[in-house]
């Protein structure tokens, strides 16, 4: 135990919701480590939506994802945080007063915990008629990492859920032509999402699936779509085929660390305490009676799971502190000389 520093509150999940709560930690005065499993902080924005515009934080009409995490990066700069990339917590130990953290890495010990870990570890929903293998590796994407790469291309998304109309609506003013091929009449996205796109360029074909893809030994050339209850068919050209079904998350860790939890979500109370004391979480992971699964939900979540374990460590703080000017100070120090 002397050999290992003992951290006030180890977060793990390093997306946004864990930045912003490990930002917050800081200005609470804690000391605070984050362990994520990803090469890099920001979670599925960062490896998967770079490039896709968020537009569900108050104040901000959108934002690109990278933009986003580059962001809450700044503001976490002025505090210290550890940070453990690439380790995969799989045993979580409760002694009388701290809890011992065992990952693939090391192990590490904590007065308290707080989970951020979002949907788990995800994949994306494969594309399951036959193809060639080959092409995952050149024009057929299951997410978009840089919007350059479809510049004046004919681009084919199949999908209806929130994310293939995102990346409809994005590339439209990008490539050369987007369509849109959804399997149903009606798409899952949000109704303001769905109206824009319908007033877009973006061509919509519906209810079609994709039945097969044409191309050489490389590159997609084309789709063959049928009508999902039906015979109609037709064909589209493709420079890049983009699929669009989602993803696989997989928490299942959670049960094993003992937690109570619904579909693959942590149950919390209004404090976000889990069942186990000393242990919270915050963001998608955690789920209650009237939950949204948003961005800006959890960044709300964030402070109020940091309140709550200042007060599990010292029963008689205060639940708020305001931003003190010396706080101020730093801030203002820390950007200034960041420029």
């Amino acid at each position: 135990m002397q050999a290992h520093e003992l951290y006030d509150v180890i977060i793990i999940g390093g997306g946004p919701t864990g930045m912003f709560s490990a930002f917050y930690a800081g200005m609470r005065e804690l000391k605070v480590k984050i362990i994520e499993t990803l090469p890099v902080l920001g979670g599925q924005i960062e490896v998967m939506y770079p490039e896709k515009n968020i537009f569900d934080i108050g104040a901000i009409p959108y934002i690109k994802g990278s933009d986003l995490i580059r962001q809450l990066s700044k503001q976490m700069a002025p505090f210290e945080t550890e940070i453990c990339l690439e380790e995969n917590v799989f045993e979580i130990i409760k002694k009388e007063d701290y809890f011992l953290l065992k990952t693939n890495k090391d192990v590490h010990y904590a007065k308290t915990i707080l989970i951020t870990t979002g949907q788990g570890s995800f994949d994306p929903r494969k594309l399951t008629i036959e193809h060639n293998k080959q092409y995952e590796k050149t024009n057929l994407h299951y997410y978009v990492k840089d919007l350059k790469t479809y510049e004046n291309k004919n681009v084919v998304i199949c999908g209806g859920g929130d994310s293939a109309v995102d990346w409809a609506l994005t590339l439209k003013d990008v490539a050369k032509s987007v369509s849109i091929v959804h399997r149903r009449n009606k798409f899952r996205a949000l109704e303001s999402s769905v109206t824009s796109l319908k007033n877009s360029s973006v061509n919509i074909f519906t209810p079609y699936r994709p039945i097969e893809i044409r191309g050489d030994e490389e590159k997609i050339k084309e789709i063959h779509f049928q009508e999902t209850r039906g015979e109609q068919t037709f064909t589209l050209p493709a420079d890049y085929l983009i699929v669009s079904y989602g993803f696989i998350s997989d928490n299942r860790q959670l049960a094993e660390w003992g937690l109570d939890t619904e579909h693959a979500s942590v149950k919390v109370s209004q404090r976000m305490e889990t069942n186990i004391p000393g242990i919270y979480a915050a963001g998608d992971v955690a789920t209650y009676e009237g939950k949204v699964k948003l961005i800006a939900t959890g960044f709300g979540e964030a402070p109020t799971a940091i309140n709550s374990i200042i007060q599990y460590l010292n029963p008689k703080s205060y639940i708020q502190t305001p931003l003190s000017a010396d706080m101020a100070d730093k801030f203002s120090d820390h950007f200034s000389n960041s420029q």
